[in-house]
């Protein structure tokens, strides 16, 4: 277990540090420059979808869901307003409220 968490943990450090360090000969072109663009929103939405969509372990499709409910709100908060602290704090009281 053990070496398994030291084992990845390199594997994380190296691979970022690849792309961070300056004095490497190591450069990535424009294409996959933009590849890696679109990793952060795939890597969120593999976080949120879980969450708000089977928050017991199973398809929830009803609409009084409080994530589904909460999710909701952040976006319309975040579209209108966008305020960090706005939206996280707005989507929380909806979330609390149906929970």
């Amino acid at each position: 277990m053990i070496a398994t968490i030291v084992v990845l943990a390199c594997v994380t450090f190296a691979t970022r540090y690849l792309f961070l360090a300056k004095n490497l000969p190591f450069t990535i072109g424009p294409r996959f420059q933009r590849l890696l663009s679109f990793s952060a929103p795939c890597v969120l939405t593999a976080i949120w979808v879980p969450i708000v969509f089977m928050p017991s372990g199973k398809f929830v499709n009803e609409l009084n869901n409080p994530y589904l409910l909460g999710a909701l709100a952040a976006v319309f908060l975040a579209f209108k307003y966008k305020n960090l602290y706005l939206t996280t704090f707005g989507s929380l009281i909806v979330f609390y409220m149906f929970f």
